[in-house]
């Protein structure tokens, strides 16, 4: 291929000029489509052919009876015509026959036959091609009308999962189901263009439009999707390669839960079919990785997926969200964005890395400018939407945050990340109920998420239930342990977890998830204070003061820790063995304030003089 489409068109409209030939415009109208013609390559399709319409015979088309054109030629040829026309035979098929579908021709009737003459009217493939071209332009209805709102073949002989599509190639049927999916999308109806996704990939595993549509667009919950694509009907499509197209479409899914099966169908990939080096099965290990909170180990499969491919439309959120979560790699991401600016300017990840460095330079008003700006350049980009949510968030501007986040969660259905943020912003505002509804609404579409478990033991423990608070910070702590995560992340969730055994005053759990936080991050300022009030509350006064300074020491302007150090020391000097306190213990302590009384009694009687000679006498209170 020398892709000279410019070439091709020129001659191909002088050749269409000469034989009316259905081929020749399905070919140039391809031509045209290629350079972004798009409504010349409509015209073509929809214009009206001279002379006759051809007639429809049963030939084998994909393996099934089908109707293709018979006599190509639209019109009489004469003698003193040119080109082909002049070398060939009316009657006689010149160019290779129009490419069918399984669903063929359309059927028309006899007495219309002679007069319906539209390729459209005529092909299934043209009809597909037709609409495409009205998607481009922008024209939603007229692309909607000319598909059709459903799947006219949905109900007949020639269509369904089973029926096989032995040239290898899409069935036309499901890359219509696609592109009807692609419209009700630009038309807000997001539930219907779902359901046409889920039916393209039924009809043609192998429509990895309509399956990417799905999953990176988030249509569907994490259960909904496990479900859905491990049932589709690989063996029946795809007899030979159904086992690799269903570990390829397995490794791409969501992380959050079958940890197990995730992990073998990457070793089956690895091992099996020699993909150890592919972006796409790498990327499956990376995006599990941080679904672990791994970011530096993530980061080091991100950047071999970018050796190997420019620009990994997949890999590079995850490449950039790495980048913004290590301090040490934000220099890095200030040059990654510019190079991405330069050499991609349309692509809306390169924007993206743009505001991802503003938001880690704490610019929140830059960072939602440029999230805003690659929102609109791709409508479905949802990390765009979930970044801008979070520049309220960090600004403070709770009741923005909350719209931003409603706004995502509306448009990606299947995700429960905005659910879940949305109740973590209304747990800030101190409206209990409202982030009661959304944290549940988000543990409905995903039960598999240590951090959304934590975000409902927070809310248990904010209504007083302490233990279920409890069992829900353990279970999270479980979730956490199951997919090997990060031990860093969860230190929050072992103090939540010990300030809940702390209410229910049982002091020594409470001490050991305090020190199994001091044991992941010494220098905690929280978990020295808590544990610093466990050793309180067990009248081990002396471990409480020293756990204090430690705490202070590190955060020495915490009001709350001062405040607990002084009322140590208080019950220490009220209520504690004043040997620890002075030397000779509590005897000797009286004694020493019986002497310093008696001292100053004694001074107080004796006369004082000041300058002018007036005797002034003390007063011992």
């Amino acid at each position: 291929m020398q892709h000279l489409y410019e070439t091709a068109a020129f001659w191909g409209d002088k050749i269409l000029s000469w034989t009316n030939d259905p081929n020749d415009a399905f070919w140039l109208a391809q031509t045209y489509f290629m350079t972004h013609q798009y409504a010349r390559a409509e015209r073509l399709l929809t214009r009206p052919f001279p002379a006759m319409s051809p007639k429809v015979q049963d030939a084998p088309v994909n393996g099934l009876k089908h109707g293709v054109v018979g006599d190509t030629t639209m019109g009489s040829l004469t003698a003193d015509t040119k080109g082909k026309g002049k070398e060939g035979h009316p009657g006689t098929s010149i160019m290779p026959q129009l490419p069918m579908g399984d669903a063929g021709m359309m059927q028309i009737p006899e007495e219309l036959q002679d007069s319906v003459s539209r390729l459209v009217d005529m092909s299934v493939a043209c009809r597909y091609l037709a609409a495409q071209c009205q998607v481009r332009q922008g024209n939603w209805t007229d692309a909607t009308e000319m598909l059709g709102e459903a799947n006219p073949f949905r109900h007949s002989a020639r269509s369904g999962r089973a029926v096989p599509n032995v040239d290898g190639g899409i069935k036309v049927e499901a890359s219509m189901c696609h592109l009807r999916g692609i419209l009700m999308l630009k038309l807000n109806r997001g539930d219907q263009a779902k359901l046409c996704f889920m039916e393209a990939l039924t009809l043609d595993v192998k429509c990895y439009d309509a399956f990417d549509q799905l999953v990176s667009g988030e249509m569907m919950t994490a259960d909904e999707e496990w479900e859905f694509i491990q049932g589709l009907a690989y063996r029946e499509q795809t007899q030979d390669d159904a086992d690799f197209v269903q570990l390829i479409y397995t490794s791409q899914l969501r992380k959050y839960k079958h940890t197990e099966e995730h992990a073998l169908t990457r070793k089956r990939l690895v091992e099996e079919f020699g993909l150890s080096d592919n972006p796409d099965v790498l990327f499956g290990f990376a995006d599990a990785l941080y679904a672990q909170f791994r970011w530096a180990d993530c980061y080091v499969i991100t950047t071999r997926i970018l050796g190997l491919a420019s620009v990994h439309d997949s890999a590079m959120p995850l490449h950039i969200a790495c980048m913004y979560h290590l301090n040490h790699l934000h220099s890095k991401l200030f040059i990654l964005a510019h190079e991405l600016v330069e050499r991609e300017p349309e692509n809306p990840i390169s924007w993206y890395a743009v505001g991802v460095w503003y938001l880690a330079s704490g610019k929140w008003p830059q960072a939602r400018q440029y999230f805003s700006k690659t929102s609109l350049m791709d409508p479905r980009f949802g990390p765009a939407w979930i970044a801008f949510a979070h520049t309220f968030a960090m600004e403070g501007e709770h009741d923005h945050a909350v719209t931003a986040y409603s706004t995502c969660a509306r448009m990606f259905t299947g995700s429960h990340l905005p659910l879940l943020f949305v109740g973590m912003e209304q747990i800030m505002l101190s409206n209990h109920l409202l982030a009661d509804e959304a944290l549940n609404a988000a543990y409905a579409a995903c039960d598999g998420d240590p951090l959304l478990i934590n975000e409902l033991g927070v809310m248990a423990f904010t209504h007083g239930d302490y233990q279920r608070a409890a069992n829900l910070f353990k279970r999270s702590l479980e979730l956490a342990q199951v997919t090997q995560s990060s031990q860093m992340s969860w230190t929050t969730t072992h103090l939540n977890l010990g300030t809940c055994y702390r209410k229910l005053k049982d002091y020594e759990m409470a001490k050991t998830n305090y020190q199994h936080v001091l044991e992941i991050e010494p220098q905690h300022p929280q978990g020295l204070g808590y544990l610093g009030m466990v050793h309180h509350h067990l009248g081990e006064i002396d471990k409480a003061i020293i756990k204090y300074h430690e705490a202070l020491s590190i955060d020495p302007i915490n009001g709350h820790l001062i405040e607990l150090l002084n009322l140590a020391l208080e019950s220490d000097l009220c209520c504690g063995s004043l040997e620890k306190v002075y030397p000779g213990g509590e005897e000797a302590f009286r004694a020493m304030m019986v002497s310093l009384k008696t001292k100053v009694l004694d001074a107080s009687k004796k006369p004082k003089v000041d300058k002018s000679g007036v005797d002034v006498a003390m007063s011992v209170g």
